[in-house]
């Protein structure tokens, strides 16, 4: 939390606990993931009763991990691939630090390097945090966006990016491809990999069909209007051990009641859920879960509503592919790439550079643990993992002869999908049912807020949302600012619109 012009957004006064009510509520939060355990804590820490009814069994939802056993007998945890844990996801690194103050269970990643189809490289290590600083020294040392393409933009086009607010981005920019947007201001062609890389494919969606606003307020977060930066922390060690496991023990100390491998079918009016009653209801599932439980609950909601949340999609498939080899990579190999031009393949991690767990495989045998990403798939499972591998082997030759001592893939297509015009339609945290929130990556939330961080927002929004309810005090919200940080482009903007 550097960034002095970070905002805090107050939680309601109220009760300092449930222990002030003539009954305690009791509540259920269905799922487990980042979302539903942010809701969970915030309820719990107030006193609330809590349980946890988790469909795998595996708490952390995509950010989850479960354990197997390769083929020469070494356990292993494998999970659904790497995540950035950016400095500007604060409720989320609020969360964590419930159980790891400091956050010592995180370590930065020294750069992000981006690669594309022609050997360019683009990194930002070392780049001021301060916008628009960070700005102009990005552009004075990338090989692919150049002084004279900063020049050549768009000012007029581009002014979304200096001025985003929400809703009024997504107003004026939901129904615009991303694609478009860049072109539109004339982003540079040998650069768009740099947006789409470290941008719109953390969507996992085709750029053509994925909101401009969405883009712009990734902009936003991540590099003009925060000074946090774009460098990241990651885990010292597998999700389960490293994160889920102590915060499921913080949540055992509190009360809360942690149910994993438990379907929820549907939910009765007064919160009856598979014929548990209940108070109130959280409902931090992914898309589809959504949609079943709302779909098998007839009398949950109005009609607009329920047809809002059957018309949320998912992204196309994705594929984590992780080999264990028998031969190291090259000693200079960053601990993370992203690459541009070149698929399917969008990242490749090198794990035993950042867990514990891989660095112990790799010194024990004297090979390396690599996983490769493939975002918004077009081609079967078989023939992108096919393409994946001699991604590879084009970008790190060294892997072409290490023998594949054992490897895993998960192929998914659970992701929310940010597409044309969906910002309107999209259900929000609070519900036409009262005592029923939803929360999740997917839900529509009106602060600058994306992926991981949209998760522990919305839990964190949809325990404030019952906490007030009973008159019990919530938890303060943090987020980069809401609106762009220079003033004169929105006086540049309102000009413009009168002209």
């Amino acid at each position: 939390m550097s960034d002095r012009r970070r905002v805090v957004h107050p939680a309601g006064d109220g009760y300092p606990d449930a222990g002030s009510l003539a009954k305690v509520p009791r509540v259920a939060v269905v799922g487990g993931g980042i979302a539903g355990l942010s809701a969970a804590t915030a309820l719990a820490e107030r006193g609330i009763q809590v349980v946890v009814i988790e469909r795998e069994d595996y708490l952390g939802g995509r950010v989850g991990g479960w354990s197997t056993t390769l083929d020469d007998g070494s356990p292993v945890t494998m999970s659904r691939g790497f995540h950035a844990f950016f400095r500007q996801y604060y409720n989320l690194r609020n969360l964590l630090e419930r159980t790891d103050p400091g956050l010592h269970r995180l370590h930065a990643v020294d750069d992000y390097p981006l690669i594309d189809h022609t050997g360019r490289i683009d990194g930002f290590k070392g780049l001021p945090s301060t916008p628009p600083l960070n700005a102009f020294a990005f552009v004075k040392r990338s090989p692919t966006f150049e002084f004279k393409d900063l020049t050549a933009l768009n000012g007029l086009a581009a002014l979304p990016l200096m001025t985003v607010s929400v809703p009024e981005t997504f107003t004026e920019l939901d129904d615009v491809p991303a694609a478009e947007f860049l072109r539109r201001i004339n982003f540079p062609e040998a650069a768009r990999h740099l947006a789409f890389g470290v941008f719109s494919r953390s969507f996992f969606a085709d750029p053509e069909k994925m909101s401009a606003a969405e883009l712009a307020m990734m902009f936003h977060i991540y590099f003009l209007g925060s000074s946090e930066g774009l460098v990241f922390d990651v885990p010292t060690g597998p999700y389960p051990q490293t994160l889920w496991n102590p915060l499921a023990e913080y949540l055992t100390g509190l009360g809360v009641e942690i149910r994993t491998g438990t379907s929820v079918e549907k939910i009765e009016r007064g919160f009856r859920v598979d014929g548990e009653n209940f108070d109130a209801v959280v409902l931090a599932t992914d898309v589809g879960g959504l949609r079943n439980i709302v779909a098998g609950s007839p009398g949950l909601g109005t009609d607009e509503w329920r047809t809002r949340v059957a018309s949320m999609e998912n992204t196309p498939p994705f594929l984590v592919h992780r080999v264990w080899l028998d031969k190291p990579v090259n000693a200079d190999r960053p601990a993370f790439i992203g690459t541009g031009g070149m698929d399917p393949i969008d990242n490749i991690s090198v794990l035993e550079l950042f867990e514990d767990e891989a660095a112990e495989w790799a010194s024990r045998t004297g090979g390396s643990v690599v996983e490769l990403h493939a975002y918004a798939a077009t081609d079967s499972e078989d023939e992108t993992r096919e393409q994946l591998m001699a991604r590879m082997h084009e970008i790190y030759p060294e892997t072409a002869a290490a023998k594949v001592v054992a490897s895993r893939s998960e192929w998914r297509d659970d992701c929310p999908m940010f597409g044309l015009g969906h910002f309107a339609t999209r259900p929000t945290v609070r519900t036409p049912e009262p005592g029923l929130v939803l929360a999740g990556d997917g839900i529509r939330i009106d602060l600058p807020v994306a992926l991981m961080e949209r998760a522990a927002t919305t839990g964190l929004l949809a325990a404030n949302t019952l906490l007030a309810g009973w008159a019990v005090q919530g938890h303060d919200i943090h987020t980069v600012p809401v609106r762009g940080r220079f003033k004169v482009f929105d006086a540049i903007a309102k000009l413009t619109a009168k002209v």
